[in-house]
């Protein structure tokens, strides 16, 4: 069931005992945002934890570690924050969620009550105003935590999701304390020889068609293996094909171990991603969504080229 910010946040103020699930694979967004609203709750004097999830990276492990609860099996309300799907659950947890955070079009509804605001570019946006009316305001270290999440989920303010809200919201943060100038260098200015030496293998390797419009890049296990690249080094990995003069789509293919893939489609408003995915399980956004495929990258570059020109026409 759909509910409003009042809702949620009486949800949060009458309750006790919050277990917050961040999803697999965390990106800046899901983490920031579950690290704030945890702070901003034991600012209220609840016990709140996030739940372990074993992909975080080493990039935001520092500011998350301090809210992670090693024993969770006393904290029974279940809150998921940017998680668009029970199949994004982190891996190891199960279970029913009383409350959904999310911004996700596609959020399937697997929670008691969902808060969904989708025209936002950030879950951060969503948490920044409940924690407002929670608490009446942010920390600076939530402003951080929240800047961490909205600046990562618009790509600095350069995606198209990025509007006049999601501006006002980073003022604000920056306003409460965010330093921005640390978090900017070290989320987009900041990348390791092993990522630099990746970025040059998928460069050399893009696939082009339609005269640039559609543009995959397929990263095997083998040039993980060779650049020496991890976790660390895979953050907004996905926008790196669309960078190419007259992109329209762009499709990004991970091989896991296993030699199945993951799939990452970022495009503009003339082809809609989030349609393409759900054609094989996935969903997310309009402009941006992702999917898992249980094949090799090569089999589903064909299968995924296949659906993007007839999307086209």
């Amino acid at each position: 069931m759909n509910i409003d910010i009042s809702r949620a946040a009486a949800i949060l103020r009458d309750g006790d005992g919050f277990l917050i699930l961040t999803h697999r694979r965390p990106d800046g967004d899901t983490l920031g945002s579950a690290a704030a609203l945890c702070s901003a709750l034991r600012r209220l004097g609840k016990r709140a934890v996030l739940c372990p999830n074993s992909g975080i990276t080493e990039k935001y492990a520092p500011f998350v570690s301090e809210y992670i609860g090693d024993d969770t099996s006393e904290y029974t309300i279940p809150v998921s924050v940017d998680i668009a799907g029970e199949n994004l659950f982190p891996l190891g947890w199960q279970g029913h969620v009383e409350l959904a955070i999310d911004h996700h079009p596609s959020n399937s509804g697997f929670a008691s009550e969902t808060l969904l605001w989708p025209d936002k570019a950030a879950c951060g946006e969503i948490v920044l105003e409940l924690i407002d009316l929670l608490c009446g305001g942010i920390t600076s270290k939530e402003a951080d935590l929240l800047y961490i999440a909205v600046s990562t989920d618009c790509g600095c303010f350069q995606y198209a999701n990025t509007r006049a809200d999601t501006f006002r919201s980073a003022a604000k943060l920056l306003e409460s304390g965010a330093d921005i100038q640390r978090l900017n260098k070290l989320l987009f200015r900041s990348v390791s020889p092993a990522r630099l030496r990746l970025e040059g293998m998928i460069y050399s390797t893009l696939r082009s068609y339609r005269d640039n419009a559609i543009n995959i890049a397929v990263i095997t296990a083998e040039m993980i293996q060779k650049s020496g690249a991890d976790g660390s080094d895979m953050d907004d990995i996905a926008a790196l094909p669309g960078r190419i003069a007259g992109n329209v789509v762009s499709v990004t293919i991970k091989e896991r171990t296993d030699g199945t893939s993951k799939v990452s489609l970022r495009s503009t408003d003339a082809l809609d991603s989030s349609a393409i995915c759900a054609i094989f399980g996935g969903g997310g956004h309009k402009m941006a969504a992702g999917c898992e495929m249980s094949c090799p990258p090569e089999e589903a570059a064909e299968k995924l080229l296949r659906e993007i020109e007839r999307a086209m026409g």
